[in-house]
């Protein structure tokens, strides 16, 4: 029988004993948005579930309800979308950084009042995890928790190589879903009148087991993540709604700091 570890599916008493064995909470962040045409628009969500679930089962602790929106239509990603898709795509699922990285603070807040010491966040979606840790270090300074944020690719810096629907994100969900990849339509970039949709050209050079060893390596990161993190606090102060204004109020009074607010400097 499958370990059950979601925040969702686990009853009181389940979730109170893994959270007291292991007070770690994962927090998964995806999007859908085009990944070609071989590939599903929620890659970068399947990608963050498995990880994170895969860590929770070796490792202990729960995994929060899923974050399946992002930023994708600023900064970085705004000069991308022109070059790759022309434009926003319709069929894209972002939301504004402002509402992103609220949203985040005050998931932290709600893990920190369930009684957890440490976060993981992990996102499928890649670029904007600088922004990411910004929040969460703002949060940790007035009220400390330990954290560890990154984007898959960041897992395995220096031995893989991350890419949008290409060989890297094409080989872990042929490891993770094979049933959700259709390579027989690498193809359609130069028939189909979606033309390439943000497929890369490096595709069909994806294999299940290198997707395996991707997968692994990423586990085995967040795994020394978890290993490392101090869990020795204590019982921890409710925290209300309020208690979030003036930590928001000096995240937002850095705007001119934020990576997904940089226009076109990529």
């Amino acid at each position: 029988m499958t370990e059950i570890v979601a925040w969702a599916e686990l009853k009181p008493a389940e979730f109170i004993a893994r959270r007291d064995t292991c007070p770690v909470v994962y927090l998964p962040l995806g999007l859908c948005e085009p990944h070609g045409h071989v590939a599903p628009f929620g890659l970068d969500t399947i990608k963050a579930d498995y990880l994170v679930t895969e860590a929770a089962r070796r490792f202990g602790g729960i995994v929060a309800p899923t974050m399946a929106y992002h930023i994708h239509e600023t900064g970085y990603h705004a000069p991308w979308l022109r070059k790759v898709m022309g434009g926003v795509n319709p069929l894209l699922a972002a939301l504004p950084p402002h509402l992103m990285l609220e949203t985040l603070l005050y998931q932290l807040r709600a893990f920190h009042n369930a009684g957890f010491q440490a976060v993981v966040v992990i996102s499928g979606h890649n670029a904007n995890q600088a922004d990411l840790r910004m929040v969460a270090e703002a949060f940790a300074a007035h009220h400390p928790i330990s954290h560890f944020v990154r984007s898959d690719p960041e897992l395995v810096a220096g031995r893989y190589q991350g890419d949008h629907a290409g060989r890297y994100e094409l080989s872990q969900l042929l490891h993770i879903r094979p049933d959700l990849v259709a390579m027989d339509r690498a193809s359609w970039v130069t028939t189909d009148p979606l033309g390439r949709f943000a497929q890369n050209p490096d595709v069909t050079e994806a294999t299940a087991a290198e997707g395996k060893a991707i997968v692994e390596a990423s586990i085995a990161a967040i795994g020394d993540a978890v290993h490392g993190f101090a869990l020795d606090r204590g019982p921890q102060a409710f925290l209300p709604m309020a208690a979030m204004e003036p930590i928001w109020a000096g995240i937002a009074a850095r705007r001119a700091d934020w990576v997904t607010l940089r226009g076109d400097e990529g």
